[in-house]
């Protein structure tokens, strides 16, 4: 565990009473919405919202992150729900330790970090935990927001096609079931409202 980096995102999180919505993220909704409930993993779950929603489709999740904090308050979100007995927390630094076993889903949303971060790596690792006939979707930011810091407009981001690149997969073992780049609209934390570019990787394994 590099405790600076749990020690970044704990201050954020307990920087503010609520740091994310409490809502789903909506391509994690259209996906796993269409699948039937199985095993699923919550890679970087902040403060619950995806972990929440996916127990009460059924799903038996397990949540990760860094930070003491986030997986505090998702567990108090999950308790609230009624949902404990679904949801397993587990807290990695994913640049060091990943979740043992397989799923039949594995999301990564929104796994960037602002701090030195092996991303090809960790996505290598999330597409390692899928099971047969399981999927990884994975779904970033695709540019910064209208409402983002001028500083960060010189951020490059990586296309759906040079992630699935990095993925590495075997086109023999693995069925592309989605490689989108999809807009929706949102409310910045200041009340602005805008168009956010989203990259969005969807595949199956055969």
């Amino acid at each position: 565990m590099d405790e600076a980096t749990a020690r970044h995102w704990d201050e954020l999180y307990r920087g503010r009473e609520r740091y994310w919505s409490g809502r789903p993220n909506p391509h994690l909704v259209d996906v796993a919405g269409a699948l039937p409930p199985g095993t699923a993993l919550d890679l970087g779950c902040g403060e619950g919202g995806d972990t929440v929603w996916l127990a009460r489709q059924g799903w038996r999740v397990t949540a990760v992150d860094v930070s003491t904090a986030a997986l505090e308050r998702s567990a108090a979100a999950v308790a609230a729900a009624g949902m404990a007995a679904l949801v397993d927390f587990q807290r990695h630094d994913l640049a060091r330790t990943f979740p043992t076993g397989v799923f039949d889903l594995v999301s990564a949303q929104f796994l960037q970090s602002p701090l030195e971060f092996p991303r090809a790596e960790v996505l290598r690792a999330a597409a390692r935990a899928v099971a047969p006939g399981g999927r990884l979707l994975v779904v970033e930011h695709g540019a910064v927001p209208p409402w983002g810091n001028a500083a960060h407009h010189h951020t490059r981001f990586p296309t759906p096609q040079e992630t699935l690149a990095v993925l590495d997969l075997d086109p023999d073992g693995w069925h592309v079931e989605r490689l989108d780049v999809p807009q929706r609209q949102a409310t910045g934390p200041d009340g602005q409202t805008g168009t956010l570019v989203d990259h969005l990787v969807l595949v199956r394994r055969r």
